[in-house]
């Protein structure tokens, strides 16, 4: 994979950092206790000693920083996640299993806070997981008509692949009980016919309006649109979380031209102070290919990095495929973005191009159409290194983990998944639920293990997700499958900082604390490596740093991230 060439490195001061220990996720150096960084660069690994040398020698003044008893990781790396979104649904009603275990309760909780807004808004909610509810199910239009009759309700499933409207959006967008399902989604129907209230990927595309985003059945659509200045606000917001979570760099598994423009927004104003890498998804695979956006592009902050697909749906929306039906419901089959030809195009014409791509592909099905894929734009093209993606990558059969092994492939995998949600893949599938994310059968194969949110899916917090991998015990205290399917936290740290950098192609750069690389690094309140497996999602993140300037410091939390080398 070519490197992206970059030129904006930061003027920061010189500092010697010291640690109780600094785990540099470099395979070629040991642990260290200091580093010396400056011009956003790390200048020395090693000692205090080193540190001082290394900057007399390049007649340097450090200011030095101390953290006696805390230990640095580099900066957690979160190679798939949708950060606008993440920031919409901050302004959003939350309805999940934290504010509301019912329907009745999420019809309450939508009642009291819609209260609060203008008339003619609509009212938007996010977070409820069908199965985490007493019912055990979606609630209906004729129920969120009860929240209101005059405009629209639409409440987003956790899984960001649809949700529920009221009455009233369907007849706002004309949608009747004779209105055929679009090409990669569904508007569901009862037993009669009429239509419930639920909808799903490609149907969602009706909710952003006559100028919104329109990406046909390319994915789930939630792209719903607010004011240019508005979702600077929003992204403002979301880079303080994923900051306050130790992230320093991220993937944005989602872009279309809203993204794009909120992001060069972003950067313009001078705000961007975390790395993103961007995935444009495949309804603008011609634009992609057309402007030539085939190589290294952009700059240290903001960077176009391939292409998006989907193969199949969701597990939590139960839209993933598996045409034998699911436990719960035999009716609902999950369907494929795709027929396999149609898809083997499309990876044919962006690897032909040197384009990476990232799949979305949960079910085993569908990861095999993926898998079979890249193997045949391979064999056209041969080339070792082009890093090709499966995100999520949820339920692999062996046969595929061995082949993606073979190939080169590099699962994209989300352990807060079965964290927040783990029982609800079981109850969804049965027992090769517990197989979910088999990243012990991963590392076994050789395959290499690369961790992510799916913010605002799950919120980007590494710590709770190395956790889960160390453990495979679920929020609920249900352990998922056997010890085999487990990492070691050591593992599990690489999989959710220098495997994330190479997944996003830039590991030259960041990912490991190394000479030469970005003084992009994450102070914790413990290390990681030795507390109980089940304490890991405990632990304090301090400070994150990117570039050499602290971007973050927890005990200052509510003002603004301090900047400057010095406390």
């Amino acid at each position: 994979m070519r490197q992206l060439a970059t030129f904006d490195d930061r003027d920061s001061a010189a500092t010697l950092i010291t640690a109780n220990v600094i785990h540099t996720v470099d395979d070629t150096a040991r642990d260290a206790s200091a580093m010396l960084i400056a011009g956003g660069k790390i200048l020395e690994v090693g000692t205090a000693t080193d540190a001082e040398k290394a900057a007399a020698n390049r007649g340097l003044d450090p200011v030095r920083v101390d953290f006696p008893d805390a230990t640095i990781v580099p900066g957690f790396v979160d190679p798939h996640a949708h950060p606008l979104m993440y920031g919409q649904l901050h302004t959003w009603i939350d309805v999940s299993p934290n504010a509301a275990t019912s329907i009745p309760e999420i019809l309450e909780v939508l009642r009291r806070e819609s209260a609060k807004l203008p008339a003619d808004v609509p009212i938007r909610g996010y977070g409820y997981e069908q199965r985490n509810l007493i019912e055990r199910r979606h609630p209906t239009r004729h129920e969120l008509d009860e929240v209101a009759r005059d405009r629209e309700v639409y409440i987003m499933n956790a899984s960001g692949h649809g949700g529920v409207v009221n009455t009233f959006t369907f007849e706002k967008f004309g949608i009747t009980r004779d209105t055929p399902n679009p090409e990669g989604g569904e508007f569901f129907r009862s037993s009669d016919g009429d239509l419930t209230g639920e909808l799903s990927d490609a149907a969602c595309n009706v909710l952003t309006g006559l100028g919104g985003v329109k990406i046909g059945r390319h994915g789930p659509n939630f792209h719903l649109g607010d004011e240019a200045a508005e979702h600077q606000n929003q992204l403002d917001i979301v880079q303080r979380e994923f900051l306050t979570g130790g992230v320093t760099a991220i993937g944005d598994a989602q872009v279309s031209k809203r993204e794009f423009a909120a992001y060069l927004a972003m950067a313009e104003r001078g705000g961007l102070q975390m790395r993103v890498s961007m995935y444009f998804l495949s309804h603008l695979l011609d634009a992609v290919l057309d402007l030539g956006l085939t190589g290294p592009f952009g700059n240290a902050f903001l960077s176009a990095a391939g292409i998006k697909f989907y193969a199949d749906g969701t597990l939590g929306g139960w839209t993933a495929y598996f045409p034998d039906g699911y436990v719960g419901d035999p009716c609902r089959t999950g369907q494929l973005y795709h027929s396999p030809e149609e898809y083997t195009g499309l990876v044919h014409r962006a690897h032909a191009a040197g384009v990476q791509t990232a799949t979305h592909a949960q079910s085993p099905i569908a990861i095999r159409m993926v898998v079979d894929a890249i193997e045949a734009a391979l064999q056209v093209r041969p080339d070792s290194d082009a890093r090709h993606r499966i995100e999520h990558c949820g339920l692999p059969d062996p046969v595929e983990v061995k082949r993606m092994a073979e190939l080169g492939i590099r699962p994209v995998n989300q352990t807060q998944h079965y964290y927040n949600w783990g029982e609800g893949v079981e109850q969804a599938i049965g027992t090769p639920g517990e197989r979910f994310n088999p990243l012990g059968e991963f590392r076994d194969a050789g395959v290499p293990i690369t961790l992510s949110s799916d913010a605002p899916v799950a919120e980007p917090r590494p710590l709770e997700a190395i956790q889960t991998a160390v453990t495979r015990v679920t929020r609920r205290g249900h352990k998922l499958g056997p010890d085999a399917l487990r990492i070691s936290a050591e593992e599990a740290l690489r999989a959710h900082t220098l495997e994330g950098a190479i997944t996003l192609g830039r590991e030259n750069e960041f990912g490991s604390l190394s000479v030469g690389k970005r003084a992009d690094f994450t102070v914790l309140g413990a290390d990681p490596l030795t507390v109980p497996g089940g304490e890991i999602a405990a632990i304090p993140v301090l400070e994150t740093w990117v570039d050499g300037v602290r971007r973050l410091c927890a005990s200052d939390i509510s003002g603004s991230a301090q900047e400057g080398a010095s406390a």
